[in-house]
């Protein structure tokens, strides 16, 4: 049986980092666009985890709504698709969580992310070097095949630094800096960030729960070839998938 994972997203780094975490040789791992889907849900929700099933959701009814009328361009035969979106951001204690779900989106969604960087370093500037903890958080979502509904998150700790540094990542890297590595996260390693990054732990804890969900449902037809029926409740709006 084929894998098929439909990640709810259009940004070119996030499908790359979540190429390198699902290794598995039977699986194939797409964007919506490169499944032939686009969908911009308003994310309404108030935590990293209801804007991640949100993001899910709407990609999955719209992937069921191309099988039923059959206009998918993807050979589904002996496939079971699993629709899979995730939500992020940097949460910086010192500004009180900030930006936090709103991280993409702060000071507008195509601002320059350095110029977001600088704004927060500017805010920060009176802000002792103990009290300038912040984390990435990340929370997965997936339809898996059942069309059953699962969420996980991961974290990544680190602190803001004083300056930019680095030209791996993208986003906010640049100014995360992990104290272990002595560096900040976009000059580590895409391999050491995917240790230990909170979307390759969120993503891998997923994993393993869809390889618990596969043991326990074999390869039954039922579950093969469909996503949820039942994931109609994503609906399109204003909201950009991050």
């Amino acid at each position: 049986m084929k894998q098929l994972f439909i990640i709810a997203t259009g940004n070119s780094g996030k499908i790359r980092e979540i190429r390198d975490i699902i290794t598995d040789p039977d699986a194939q791992v797409l964007s919506m666009r490169e499944a032939g889907v686009e969908a911009d849900p308003d994310e309404t929700g108030t935590t990293f985890e209801e804007n991640a099933l949100i993001k899910a959701r709407a990609v999955s009814a719209l992937i069921c709504q191309k099988i039923e009328d059959g206009t998918f361009s993807i050979d589904t035969e002996d496939t079971r698709i699993t629709v899979m979106s995730d939500d992020s951001g940097l949460v910086i204690d010192a500004l009180g969580g900030e930006p936090g779900i709103y991280s993409a989106r702060y000071l507008g969604y195509d601002t320059d992310y350095n110029y977001k960087m600088e704004q927060i370093m500017k805010r920060m500037e009176s802000v002792p070097e103990e009290e300038r903890t912040a984390r990435f958080v990340a929370a997965v979502a997936a339809i898996f095949p059942d069309g059953s509904e699962h969420v996980v998150s991961g974290a990544m700790e680190g602190v803001i630094a004083h300056s930019i540094n680095g030209q791996n990542g993208f986003g906010y890297d640049p100014f995360f800096y992990l104290p272990q590595y002595g560096m900040t996260s976009a000059e580590i390693t895409e391999e050491q960030k995917n240790e230990i990054s909170h979307r390759g732990k969120a993503f891998r804890a997923m994993i393993a729960l869809y390889h618990v969900w596969c043991a326990e449902n074999g390869s039954s037809e039922d579950a093969s070839n469909d996503v949820s029926n039942d994931a109609s409740s994503g609906a399109s709006g204003d909201g950009k998938i991050e």
